[in-house]
């Protein structure tokens, strides 16, 4: 994997990088091939907060975690489980698909065997954040905008023609939808 590592308001040392490199290598393990993406990590300080992100982007799977400790260290060794478990729960999806189409079973058993040795409890929802803002009144286009400028992939609003909590979202087609209540 190659490292892209950038740092905000802190200098990023040898001993910073080579920690990142050392704890996200261990995520290969869970591959047959080594992946060969690029892995973006942004590490940043704001009033004594440290801050990690982990971007790696792979053919068919998107891995992304964030992070903030008052430690940079306990940080990444936090963010690191977090794409651990995300990797876990993807191979079990993908593995549970693969039983129910009837594909061969050995394709990813011993990581799944390995999963279950060391999953707790991920299976479990954990909400760990809400978010509580006022909707404002606008037009499906310009919640759209608001979405784009945002860097979103979706964005809630009251459409003003119907006072209505909506929905506009990113497709992966690159293109656009409405969610719309049905009353």
């Amino acid at each position: 994997m190659l490292y892209n590592i950038r740092g905000e308001n802190i200098e990023v040392t040898g001993a910073i990088k080579s920690y990142i490199e050392k704890k996200v290598g261990k995520l290969e393990r869970y591959f047959d091939t080594p992946p060969t993406s690029e892995v973006h990590v942004n590490l940043s300080v704001y009033n004594d907060e440290q801050r990690i992100e982990i971007t790696i982007p792979m053919t068919n799977l998107l891995l992304r975690a964030e992070e903030e400790h008052v430690d940079m260290y306990a940080a990444i060794d936090l963010v690191v489980d977090k794409l651990e478990r995300q990797i876990r729960k993807y191979k079990t999806k993908v593995n549970r698909k693969f039983k129910k189409e009837g594909a061969p079973k050995h394709i990813f058993a011993e990581m799944q065997n390995e999963a279950k040795k060391n999953e707790t409890d991920s299976d479990e929802i954990d909400i760990v954040r809400t978010k509580r803002f006022t909707l404002k009144p606008m037009d499906s286009e310009e919640a759209v905008l608001q979405m784009d400028m945002l860097g979103h992939a979706f964005f809630v609003f009251t459409n003003a023609d119907t006072q209505q909590t909506n929905v506009v979202y990113r497709r992966k087609d690159g293109r656009y939808g409405l969610i719309e209540p049905n009353n």
